[in-house]
């Protein structure tokens, strides 16, 4: 969980580094904080015999709403909801999910993979191929713009 969360971290600084607005330790101090604080929110909701179990819990989201982890660590380098807001993308959403993390900013984004790995063989394979919740969702949903029909009238 540790690579994941720290990925995750990494890339929430990141964004905020592109802003030019925060200092070096002040990012360092941030992401730091949201380590701890995804490591601690995730704690009971880690499974990594079933990556997907949990995946909703464990998502990042941003959508009018500021996710409240983020803001409990934006909080220890000083920074307010109202100035995360205007740092980070209006829509964001980011999957931490054992062996991977993808994002995905905007409704309609594509999403990208952060992190990914290869789960240990199980001894007692039984399973069929490992399906990542974001490869499931890629492989079973179609854009929303491919579920209408556009029809154009003209006078």
């Amino acid at each position: 969980m540790k690579t994941e969360v720290s990925a995750a971290s990494s890339f929430i600084a990141s964004l905020l580094r592109t802003t030019g607005l925060l200092s070096e330790h002040q990012l360092e101090q941030f992401s730091l904080a949201l380590e701890e604080a995804l490591g601690d929110h995730y704690q009971h909701h880690w499974f990594p015999q079933a990556p997907c179990k949990g995946s909703g819990y464990r998502c990042i989201r941003i959508n009018h709403k500021m996710d409240p982890v983020i803001g409990r660590a934006a909080c220890t380098v000083g920074l307010t909801v109202e100035q995360l807001f205007s740092l980070l993308p209006s829509e964001l959403t980011l999957w931490v999910d054992p062996y991977e993390v993808s994002y995905r900013i905007g409704e309609d984004g594509s999403i990208c993979v952060l992190y990914e790995s290869t789960p240990p063989t199980p001894v007692h394979s039984d399973s069929t191929d490992f399906v990542s919740c974001k490869n499931g969702l890629r492989m079973g949903q179609t854009s929303p713009s491919e579920s209408f029909n556009i029809m154009a009238v003209s006078s």
